[in-house]
């Protein structure tokens, strides 16, 4: 991480209790009243039960901001409101006597914790895991459940492991109330605070420090990042035609947010492993077997990135925030759009160790997976994975820190060969809205039908240069979009962008661009480390045309595979046949418009740095590339004596 960057101590935060400084200038946006009962009037109908935290708000703008409908854009608000007896716990244990205690700071804290000002979200929303949206202190709400063996058990749900709903999906004009028996609290601790304080967690805790990783997770705000309000909150004053009237709009900070994988203690146990020594042992027998060129040159230098426990480790974490339940995408988009009938819904990531990439899986009922090989219930090569640990099925510890957040594995993850030759040795489909960690942590990525653009600054992309001519934006998640995960990268103006293509194991590949054609896309020439990939792609031409040769598939198999072969000679490819439009009865294998371009075949070293350069070669501003994913796919696939497999 570069240094420029701000490095926060975790000291300089006040504590829960402290409250934070505010800024009120986001409060009322696009706001108008309403009639009808709103969020804050349903507190109003409750002083049984709200009135300590009806003071609370009234002495904060937040109380008037509840009185109105809500940002149409989002569709209102979701408050968590605590009972009279959950702010009394509060008080007590902060060793206060009264809310008159509470400073106009702390108030302030309290209100913008339980609220989520973009979207009233209902527990049929999320059933297990964070909240599509943050609340107003950028935190996230995760929901988990138990069942109530007192009460048939009936499902309970929590917040962040320690507040229960006692009553939820109450519906107000303005969106949803949630009754919650204690106060929600925002941590203030990083990500390695909050899993040294794991006593569940020791050993990865002691490694994550011997190495001195832990240093690169305490990384939040990027202090040379500055977005105006009216960009924040009014949008892009120009819309960009690839999008029509949907707003676009900037972040209004730049996070760095971390997720860390991690095994209890009793995982190493299971496998011997009850010392650090075990775990360095443990470390080097794995990473010695995959770097044999650095075995034993490395062993007394635990923060050496070739050292094998450094290895270990950073192959735990990514440099994005993952929640459990969008790690790959929505639910709803997952359930309506994914044909899990034919694949396993998966995700290519890149983690923090040099040149290594981890695939997720999510096989319809069993859970999310690491490095699986397989289909649902089917194992290939004894690739079985590692999984990991939904919310509900890791305790009641809050997982979550101020920019992070780490789950429970139940098995020992490794990059070991059998991964990087077996579980890796497959078709690398990589969505768009991945390949930068901006993307991410920009809150880009997962927002379910959000409609709208979340505008790149330049400079600010982490692993893309950009010119001055160049508009990127992220498309939130629309499962109406023709794409790929139902969202996409949107390129626009006279373009010119390079980006980090991931690490891959070494090998032959063939590397494809997935796009949707349209009238208005332009011609782009791409580039390999600066090296032209052969002629320009025309954007605007539909597979129809000669030059490409798509044709409908029918009934027969043996002319659907030629029409496959004549299409890859001529450097094209049809699009998917496991991903729709919500609910359509077409695949995008049927849609002539969505493409796969073939840039080149060439050998790729997993030891060296690749960059594709992607640049608009008409002179027209208003032509864009509606930019959806890019497969590196190895020989062994697509010249496999089988033929790769439409999927």
């Amino acid at each position: 991480m570069k240094k420029t960057f701000k490095y926060i101590v975790g000291v300089l935060f006040a504590s829960f209790a402290l409250g934070s400084c505010v800024d009120n200038d986001d409060v009322v946006v696009n706001y108008y009243a309403s009639t009808k009962v709103t969020a804050a009037g349903y507190l109003d109908q409750h002083p049984e039960r709200f009135s300590q935290f009806i003071n609370i708000l009234q002495r904060t703008p937040y109380y008037a901001l509840l009185s109105t409908y809500g940002d149409i854009t989002y569709g209102g608000f979701t408050l968590f409101a605590p009972t009279n007896e959950a702010i009394d716990k509060y008080l007590k244990e902060m060793g206060l006597n009264s809310i008159d205690a509470l400073t106009k700071e702390n108030c302030d804290t309290l209100a913008r914790t339980h609220i989520i000002k973009k979207g009233a979200y209902f527990t049929i929303d999320v059933v297990e895991g964070a909240l599509p949206e943050l609340n107003m202190e950028d935190s996230y709400i995760v929901l988990s459940s138990d069942s109530d063996v007192y009460n048939n058990n009936e499902l309970i749900y929590y917040v962040n492991k320690t507040a229960r709903m006692i009553e939820y999906d109450d519906s107000v004009t303005n969106g949803v109330v949630h009754t919650v028996s204690s106060v929600i609290t925002r941590t203030s601790d990083f990500l390695p605070d909050r899993i040294a304080a794991d006593t569940t967690i020791s050993l990865f805790a002691q490694a994550l420090e011997l190495t001195n990783l832990d240093d690169s997770l305490r990384y939040y705000l990027d202090e040379t990042y500055s977005c105006g309000q009216d960009s924040v909150f009014d949008g892009y004053p120009k819309k960009c035609r690839a999008e029509g009237t949907n707003p676009c709009k900037w972040p209004e900070k730049r996070y760095f947010r971390y997720t860390a994988f991690v095994e209890p203690d009793a995982v190493y146990n299971k496998n011997e492993i009850y010392t650090i020594q075990d775990l360095i042992k443990y470390a080097k027998g794995i990473y010695d077997e995959t770097y044999p060129e650095d075995a034993g040159l490395y062993d007394d230098d635990f923060t050496h990135r070739k050292n094998p426990l450094n290895r270990f480790v950073s192959y735990h974490l990514l440099p994005i925030i993952a929640q459990y339940n969008n790690i790959l995408a929505p639910t709803q988009v997952l359930e309506h759009c994914w044909l899990t009938s034919i694949t396993d819904p998966e995700e290519f990531f890149e983690t923090m160790c040099p040149n290594t990439l981890m695939r997720v899986a999510q096989p319809a009922g069993i859970g999310l997976f690491i490095n699986r090989k397989g289909f649902k219930n089917r194992i290939d090569d004894g690739c079985r994975g590692v999984r990991v640990l939904s919310p509900s099925e890791s305790g009641n510890i809050d997982q979550n820190a101020l920019n992070g957040v780490y789950h429970y594995l139940d098995d020992i993850l490794v990059y070991s060969t059998k991964v990087r030759d077996v579980v890796l040795n497959c078709r690398i489909r990589k969505d768009a809205t991945t390949l930068s960690s901006d993307f991410v942590n920009s809150g880009g990525r997962g927002r379910y039908d959000a409609n709208e653009l979340k505008g790149m600054k330049k400079g600010f992309i982490d692993g893309w240069t950009i010119s001055d001519e160049t508009f990127v934006g992220v498309h939130s998640d629309q499962p109406w979009w023709q794409h790929y995960y139902s969202n996409g990268v949107t390129i626009s103006g006279i373009f010119d962008v390079a980006f980090d293509l991931p690490p891959v194991p070494s090998g032959t590949y063939e590397l494809r661009f997935g796009y949707t054609a349209n009238v208005e896309r332009g011609v782009v020439q791409a580039y390999l480390n600066n090296e032209p990939c052969g002629i320009p792609v025309d954007l605007r031409v539909f597979g129809g045309d000669p030059t490409i040769g798509w044709i409908e598939d029918t009934d027969d198999e043996e002319e659907n595979v030629a029409n496959d072969k004549a299409m890859h000679n001529r450097g094209y490819m049809k699009g998917i046949d496991s991903y729709r439009q919500y609910d359509s009865e077409n695949t995008f294998r049927n849609n002539s418009n969505n493409l796969r371009r073939i840039l080149f075949t060439k050998y790729l070293d997993s030891n060296q740095k690749y960059t594709l350069r992607l640049r608009q070669v008409l002179d027209d501003p208003e032509c864009y590339l509606s930019f959806d994913f890019i497969e590196l796919c190895p020989k062994s696939v697509y010249a496999s004596p089988e033929g790769e497999d439409t999927h």
